[in-house]
């Protein structure tokens, strides 16, 4: 009974199978984090601790030393809310999806201005006030030239998808 008198209605008492499955959600994180590029790893809110381990982690060969490393960083992050840390790799996730659908937009426009012509570059001009109409023009007549001659136009195909990722057409 002195256990149930020490509780109060705001600390409920937590399974020992969520508190592991708790840590095996802070262990896939750690695994993730220590996967991540330079680049990203910096755009996550880390502390500087939590930061090192991860980047000692990384220059471990052994797997079972690194397997032990990572459980230390599961620690690590045990410490503070990984709330933040989980929002930041979603948006990772969330800017990859944006990318491969703006990839997918460009490469059906290709299509449609292949097959149309000048009807689809007129639409094109209409819904994008920003675009060069003479290189688009020239970057369709140099595709139908090359599929005439039945070689795939991947010269042409780079030149768009590169103007579609910086001008963000679709």
């Amino acid at each position: 009974m002195k256990y149930k008198e020490n509780l109060s209605e705001e600390t409920i008492p937590v399974s020992k199978s969520q508190r592991r499955r708790d840590a095996l959600e802070l262990k896939s994180l750690a695994s993730e984090l220590i996967k991540l590029s330079q680049a990203k790893l910096g755009r996550v809110p880390l502390d500087e601790g939590v930061r090192a381990a991860i980047m000692e982690a990384r220059q471990i060969k052994s797997n079972v030393a690194r397997k032990r490393q990572m459980q230390y960083v599961a620690k690590l992050l045990r410490r503070d809310d990984p709330e933040p840390i989980f929002l930041a790799l979603e948006g990772f996730e969330n800017e990859a999806k944006q990318l491969t659908g703006r990839q997918h937009r460009s490469e059906a426009w290709r299509d449609f201005l292949l097959e149309s012509g000048d009807p689809a570059i007129s639409l094109l001009m209409k819904q994008r006030m920003d675009i060069d109409t003479q290189a688009i023009r020239q970057l369709v007549r140099n595709a139908r030239r090359e599929s005439e001659k039945s070689r795939p136009c991947f010269a042409c195909y780079v030149k768009w998808t590169k103007k579609s990722r910086c001008r963000r057409w679709a």
